[in-house]
Order: structure tokens, then C-alpha cells, then sequence
């Protein structure tokens, strides 16, 4: 059984920074249909193999980028490796947009659009100051989020 160290004992989990990451992950993943659902109505755009429309902005596109966004930036900074996790969520996101388009479900612009959409919403809240990361530790024992 692994020893427990004396300085987390009858500490409560940590908050602060992951909360307020996890409930800005959380709110990505809800405005996604709050934002796609209307433009695909209003901008009307048919698809590529059909003439129904309501294909622009990818609704899977966006919900394959925030969700895979979101996961990446909650893991960043966790071992030594922190570069891994966005560059696998880039490259998970890209596979998904290209079998979307491949697949003849969507064009390609239908799947940049999403792209750009869910960019601005994973990047807004990093940007705003009140949820970025320090890369200053107080000590070298703070855990990271």
C-alpha cells in the first residue's frame, strides 16, 4: 500500500483552477448546439449529396473539437510530455473532420466553420485571465491541476 505524505492529509481536494477549468469545459460543451442549432437554421446550407439543408456549421465537427479541446486543455501540463495531449486532440479532431468530408456527409467549409466556432469557444475563457495558468509554482510540491 503507498505511503501517504503528511501534507495532504484531512486536506480537502483542491479547487480553484480545475473547477473553474472544468466548468469552463463544461459551458463549451452546452453553447455548442446553443450556437450551431440556430446558424444551421439561418444560414440554411444544403449538403453534398442532398438537397436538404441545415449541413453549415458540422454540428459533429464542433461537438469532435470541443470535446477533444476540452480534454486536452483539463490534461495539459500533466507529466512530462504536455505537448502530447493537444496535439492528439488536433489530430483527432482533423480525423473526424476528414471522414466527415470524405464520408460525403459534409463540405469542407461546413467543417472549418465548426473548427473556427468551437476555437473561439475553447480559447475565449484561456484568454480572459480569470482561467489561465500560472506557469509559476509557490513550491515545487503544488500538485498541478
Amino acid at each position: 500500500m503507498p505511503r501517504r505524505s503528511r501534507q495532504h492529509a484531512g486536506r480537502p481536494p483542491r479547487t480553484g483552477v480545475c473547477d473553474r477549468l472544468v466548468a469552463a469545459a463544461r459551458a463549451a460543451a452546452g453553447a455548442v448546439p446553443l450556437l450551431v442549432v440556430p446558424l444551421k437554421d439561418w444560414i440554411a446550407r444544403p449538403g453534398p449529396l442532398t438537397e436538404a439543408t441545415g449541413y453549415y456549421p458540422s454540428g459533429h465537427a464542433a461537438t469532435a473539437a470541443v470535446a477533444y479541446g476540452a480534454s486536452a486543455l483539463l490534461l495539459a501540463g500533466r507529466g512530462r510530455r504536455t505537448w502530447m495531449m493537444p496535439v492528439a486532440a488536433v489530430l483527432l479532431t482533423a480525423a473526424t473532420g476528414i471522414g466527415l468530408v470524405l464520408r460525403g456527409y459534409h463540405w469542407p467549409l461546413d467543417v472549418l466553420g465548426s473548427w473556427f466556432l468551437c476555437g473561439l469557444l475553447l480559447l475565449l475563457p484561456r484568454g480572459s485571465g480569470r482561467i489561465s495558468r500560472s506557469r509559476r509554482r509557490s513550491s515545487s510540491r503544488t500538485p498541478s491541476c
